[in-house]
């Protein structure tokens, strides 16, 4: 690999107490100088996006800022950023260059940074805070080619009451993901499937198929008799649950056919 020219680089690693000290916490610019590019003479072309999640109380995301950053200026390859994400009990840490040349991007949070891009088409998003429907807004504008996504989120949207009981928006404004066909909400909060389903809030014209978790999805839907909820399940052919369906889903789901209901374990 020493004659290489162009690296492509996406990888998302976990750490723990065992293979982390405090002078090895992130794959870092230093990491980066020392176990790739240095032999790597005649590499001109670096792109990558690296994800690196570690244990809250190994974190010192000054020191990493500073070395990635100080790393790709004295080298000089394409623009590059970095930022660090702190949870009660961890750190995300993302590396990546400009503009971004991925289609699948991993551990994406409230706070993802002002990454744009035309190509992404993959995402996976994770977070123990709210996500607000500002949030799912800037999701759209960001990635305007998203054809799957995946969430994952426990905690409701509001900490005060439940939002997935109202049809109303009190944003008044509705977003339309006009390229997805997939999504994923298995493991979320009732009140992402609100989020979704609720065409006061999101406009879904080509969802092909949901995971979901049925016993929520049968609550927000009120036992599949909830009218501002069907238009977002019109085209939905493959339906992923983990449990065997009442008959009301397919009243519910038209274009669902019976042999691609799949119960998810």
């Amino acid at each position: 690999m020493t004659h290489l020219e162009k690296l492509t680089l996406n990888i998302c690693i976990n750490t723990s107490n065992e293979s982390i000290d405090e002078t090895s916490q992130f794959v870092d610019g230093t990491h980066l100088q020392n176990k790739i590019l240095i032999y790597m003479p005649y590499l001109h072309t670096f792109n990558f996006y690296i994800n690196t999640k570690v244990l809250l109380r190994f974190s010192n995301y000054r020191k990493f800022n500073d070395s990635i950053q100080q790393i790709f200026t004295n080298i000089k390859y394409e623009q590059t950023n970095c930022m660090v994400y702190t949870f009660d009990y961890e750190s995300i840490c993302y590396a990546y260059s400009l503009p971004l040349r991925f289609t699948h991007l991993s551990r994406i949070t409230n706070h993802f940074p002002n990454i744009g891009s035309d190509i992404v088409t993959h995402l996976y998003v994770s977070d123990c805070v709210p996500m607000k429907h500002e949030f799912f807004m800037r999701i759209n504008q960001t990635f305007p080619l998203l054809k799957y996504f995946s969430l994952k989120n426990n905690c409701p949207q509001s900490l005060c009451f439940d939002l997935w009981i109202s049809d109303e928006n009190l944003s008044n404004s509705i977003i339309e993901y006009s390229n997805l066909i997939s999504l994923d909400i298995m493991e979320a909060d009732k009140d992402y499937i609100a989020q979704f389903l609720l065409e006061t809030k999101t406009f879904l014209p080509h969802l092909t198929e949901l995971k979901v978790n049925y016993d929520q999805l049968e609550t927000v839907t009120r036992c599949f008799t909830r009218d501002t909820m069907r238009r977002n399940c019109l085209k939905v052919k493959r339906l992923i649950v983990e449990k065997y369906l009442s008959k009301h889903v397919f009243q519910y789901f038209p274009s669902l056919l019976n042999e691609n209901c799949i119960i998810s374990e």
